[in-house]
């Protein structure tokens, strides 16, 4: 039995290999020799416009609503908030069950706000969470799989099994036919929602994948690791096109979000900063500070104007 596996892992290690270099093959240029040419976008300098304070424990998720004004936050005070971004107001304070929310997700704000289907179905701590319409969403979890649900009948509807490490983050394609997880098992797989079926498989970091992102355009996708880089990946090439890191910055990264063009890169990190990336040259061209403890969220609304951290020390900011 113990030959049969060893003869298994060389096969494996054999066909990663011959991957590797079909990869290594087509990779005839790279992202920063082609963006040479491209103007530098100069230093990032983004001011606290807001401050929202209500959370009285530490904050884990945030998400902003499609209306660029209305997010949602969800802290270990058992306690979903959705907020109000102009005016500092909450709109509603949600209790929940348990004080352990890792996720949350906002699609509407109109009506009341009451607890109307509970999804049964995962074995471990649900890590994310993204709506694809008022009746189906996306989980990821700490069982290594990710779930598609109907809303209505509470019923998961596609399971999507391939990682070997719980599953940390989740991001929605454009188009809503696919989506990008990241686990730690240090990769980062894209999903086809109508087949179930994992298309492509991407490696590279060296420790947990704690946050996925998709690029505006949906061809790309940044992760982010504890391993203290951020990548950035291309669907169509099938591999890695740039490595965001600084000799200065050795702590892990919890969250990542594009600005709308694309040409920015956020990351929020573990030593209470948010760093700003410039994409197409993998120079850091901003640091938001402000935040007492870890940025453990952020996110960039969707008309491009604002930025939302949100942290351990039970504090929202919005950043423009």
């Amino acid at each position: 039995m113990s030959g049969e596996l060893d003869a298994l892992r060389n096969e494996a290690e054999t066909l990663r290999k011959k991957i590797r270099e079909a990869r290594m093959a087509v990779n005839d240029t790279t992202l920063s020799d082609v963006a040479q040419p491209t103007q530098t976008v100069g230093r990032i300098s983004l001011r606290t416009r807001k401050t929202l304070r209500g959370h009285l424990a530490k904050i884990y998720a945030m998400h902003w609503a499609s209306d660029s004004r209305n997010l949602v936050s969800a802290s270990q005070d058992g306690k979903l908030i959705v907020w109000d971004a102009y005016t500092t107001n909450k709109v509603h304070a949600i209790p929940l069950r348990s004080s352990w929310v890792m996720t949350c997700a906002l699609r509407t704000k109109e009506g009341n706000v009451r607890v109307s289907k509970e999804l049964q179905g995962h074995n471990g701590y649900l890590s994310s969470c993204r709506f694809l319409d008022d009746s189906q969403i996306l989980t990821s979890s700490g069982d290594m799989v990710c779930s598609l649900w109907d809303t209505e009948t509470g019923q998961a509807i596609v399971n999507f099994v391939g990682h070997t490490g719980d599953v940390m983050s989740i991001s929605l394609g454009p188009d809503h036919t696919s989506f990008v997880s990241g686990a730690c098992d240090s990769s980062a797989k894209l999903w086809d929602i109508r087949s179930g079926a994992c298309r492509q498989t991407f490696t590279g970091h060296e420790s947990d994948i704690n946050a996925v992102t998709f690029f505006p355009n949906g061809q790309a996708f940044a992760t982010g690791s504890d391993d203290s880089t951020c990548r950035l990946f291309d669907i169509r090439a099938d591999q890695e096109l740039m490595l965001y890191s600084s000799e200065m910055i050795v702590v892990g990264i919890t969250s990542v979000a594009f600005s709308k063009s694309g040409r920015l890169l956020l990351a929020g990190y573990d030593d209470f900063n948010c760093n700003v990336w410039d994409t197409l040259k993998g120079e850091r061209v901003g640091v938001l500070t402000g935040h007492d403890n870890r940025v453990s969220c952020l996110g960039v609304t969707e008309d491009g104007l604002a930025v939302a951290t949100g942290s351990w020390d039970s504090f929202l900011k919005i950043w423009n």
